[in-house]
């Protein structure tokens, strides 16, 4: 009997987070005007895809590589409604905590921007010579 609460509890804990989760994912693209911005391309880069066939490897790159913006830019979120909570007032190691998060953000976009060119320029050098 008492196994049964107990795994009741936990599935219930396991739902909690889900849900907080999911609070946060909302709260991420309602606060992060950059986040729609990286919805769009990633949304471009699906579209692309799907006209030029790209291979499953191809695919899994791409996933891969929009995910990783999406994941940093989140982080960066993260960090400056921590740093604005903690520090409110101007502090030099609170703006370089910031820059260094918007460092990450800008290192993954130029990466799955590398990413993308690496996939997309021969299919789009093929079908202008075509």
């Amino acid at each position: 009997m008492d196994n049964n609460k107990e795994k009741e509890a936990l599935f219930i804990k396991q739902a909690k987070g889900f849900v907080h989760a999911g609070r946060g994912i909302m709260l991420f693209i309602k606060t992060t005007p950059k986040a729609w911005f990286h919805l769009f391309v990633m949304t471009c880069a699906v579209i692309l895809g799907i006209y030029f066939h790209v291979t499953s490897l191809e695919w899994i790159m791409l996933i891969f590589a929009g995910s990783v913006v999406i994941v940093a830019e989140a982080f960066n979120t993260a960090i400056e409604i921590d740093i604005n909570l903690t520090s409110p007032e101007y502090h030099p190691y609170a703006r370089d905590t910031k820059d260094v998060a918007a460092g990450a953000v800008l290192i993954a976009s130029l990466m799955a921007l590398i990413v993308g060119i690496v996939i997309f320029f021969p299919y789009i050098l093929v079908s202008f010579l075509a």
